[in-house]
């Protein structure tokens, strides 16, 4: 077992370092919200079609994968998809600069590339690492998606102060900066021996066929209404400090959307050395979640407001990725095909919430009933459009920690069937 973990440590490392900086993917877009707004004059209908692109992009792999996991060879396309990442970046880059009447095709087609590689990852980085020898898998797991945590931490930083000294207006070579990044993963993964995977689940007993089919179907609920209340807030914390809250952009990314990341992973790193009963975890997650999406929607301090948008971090951090344990915990012996449907359920939530917000956003903003609100609350119409998608986004966690509640019950009386099977 010693040989076997020591063989696979640069293969493992190589699946962090790509999580690492496949972050960019999903950080950087919303960073650049108000600079391709005022540059380009991008509605923020069409900013949030952007992510939505970005995230169906990703579901429309994963449910490849879903169908058709026999068709592919999954060593080949872990060791190339960092080279679509940066492929993407690069072209998000240069298309908008070197051809602005063709801006937004430009970042459109970018934002489709890199996505795909983001699907690819999220399909193929948890069962690699889940495949790979280790004495405590959950830590791994939850080591895996903090890493990501992190790197949404590093870019902020990175790009907060980069676009602070250079100006805004340079923000096309930061994104190819980053778009060298996902090389060094690409070289460790050449370099590196792969593991074995079951593309498929282990078949069951014909009794159990169905119990375990429901299962899955919930723990893609769960992912869903998770991946809705941590992407909302990921996407949009920059652009609600700046706009709602009146925070100056720097300050706001740096204390706001790298707080919100810190707190991501903090949360996976706590839960990965001293971490149990996931499903426990999960409902406080979701109910935290709910209130501090009502508390930003509702509150007219500005303190609240921000200290309930970096606290999202820590109630969302493990809605992901607790969802996977959860399912390998609750449900042995699954594949790939598992994790695609799994991953398909999050990149659905992750398009349709960050889009929903945008919609809700530009129409309660236009609205004449807006414009009546700002004179009562002495706030702004687009102040008052931030704050109606917050509270509309606090649906999903309030959904989903009913969905759980539901799940628990489930799954104890499945374990109950099992015994006296």
């Amino acid at each position: 077992m010693e040989v076997e973990r020591n063989r696979f440590r640069r293969t493992k490392f190589a699946c962090y370092m790509a999580y690492f900086t496949m972050s960019s993917v999903f950080s950087l877009p919303p960073l650049l919200f108000i600079t391709l707004r005022e540059q380009y004059g991008i509605s923020y209908t069409l900013l949030g079609t952007l992510v939505l692109t970005n995230f169906c992009t990703q579901l429309t792999v994963d449910l490849i994968f879903t169908f058709f996991s026999k068709k592919f060879n999954p060593v080949k396309i872990v060791r190339v998809m960092p080279l679509i990442t940066s492929a993407g970046l690069f072209i998000y880059a240069l298309i908008p600069s070197l051809f602005p009447q063709f801006a937004y095709p430009g970042l459109l087609l970018g934002t489709i590339i890199f996505s795909v590689s983001a699907g690819l990852s999220e399909v193929l980085l948890s069962p690699t690492i889940a495949a790979i020898p280790s004495d405590n898998p959950q830590r791994d797991m939850s080591m895996l998606h903090s890493l990501y945590a992190f790197g949404v931490f590093t870019i902020v930083v990175v790009s907060t102060l980069f676009l602070k000294l250079f100006g805004s207006e340079n923000w096309m070579f930061l994104t190819m900066f980053l778009g060298l990044l996902p090389v060094i993963a690409a070289v460790l993964f050449m370099l590196s021996p792969m593991p074995e995977m079951h593309m498929e689940e282990s078949a069951p007993d014909t009794a159990g066929t169905k119990r375990r089919t429901l299962g899955l179907a919930m723990c893609v609920g769960c992912i869903f209404f998770g991946s809705c209340a941590e992407n909302a807030m990921s996407n949009w914390i920059s652009s609600y400090m700046e706009n709602a809250l009146h925070i100056d952009k720097a300050l706001g990314d740096i204390l706001g959307m790298a707080m919100f990341a810190i707190l991501l992973g903090i949360a996976r790193i706590s839960y990965a050395r001293f971490g149990k009963n996931i499903c426990r975890v999960l409902l406080t997650g979701m109910i935290g979640a709910a209130v501090c999406y009502l508390i930003v929607s509702l509150s007219s301090g500005v303190i609240p407001a921000f200290a309930a948008c970096i606290l999202t971090g820590l109630f969302t951090a493990m809605l992901w990725p607790g969802t996977l344990i959860m399912m390998e915990e609750k449900i042995p012996g699954i594949g790939v095909t598992a994790y695609a449907m799994m991953a398909a359920g999050g990149d659905l939530g992750a398009s349709i919430a960050p889009q929903l917000m945008g919609i809700v956003v530009d129409h309660v903003s236009a609205s004449a009933w807006a414009a009546e609100m700002s004179t009562v609350l002495q706030l702004t119409t687009e102040q008052i459009g931030l704050k109606a998608g917050m509270l509309v986004t606090s649906v999903f966690p309030i959904l989903g920690a009913l969905l759980l509640l539901g799940i628990i019950v489930y799954f104890r009386k499945t374990a109950v069937q099992n015994k006296t099977a």
